[in-house]
């Protein structure tokens, strides 16, 4: 799904201007984006939890030549699916033994 396909399932749904379902997307994804670039754990209920996260320096090697290499220090966004999201996402899903 892109945010365009975002834009027309709010268009569709709501009956707004698909303009006005653009502004909405757009407003959403900044708020996010300010807040976790402010380090804050951005959390929607009955749908997960995004964090960033420090990864510090670290030694590493490329995998190509073994040369043993310094990984620089940096910061990673996480996300954890909550319980309800899994549970939808597994719903009516057999499992297989």
């Amino acid at each position: 799904m892109t945010k365009a396909d975002l834009v027309d399932l709010i268009y569709e749904r709501v009956g707004s201007s698909k303009k006005e379902a653009s502004a909405v997307v757009e407003a959403v994804f900044a708020i996010i984006r300010e807040s976790l670039c402010d380090g804050d754990k951005v959390k929607i209920s009955g749908f997960g939890t995004f964090v960033v996260n420090h990864k510090n320096a670290r030694r590493g090697r490329n995998p190509q030549t073994g040369a043993p290499i310094t990984i620089d220090s940096r910061r990673v966004l996480s996300f954890k699916a909550s319980q309800v999201l899994k549970d939808r996402i597994n719903d009516g899903i057999s499992t297989r033994t």
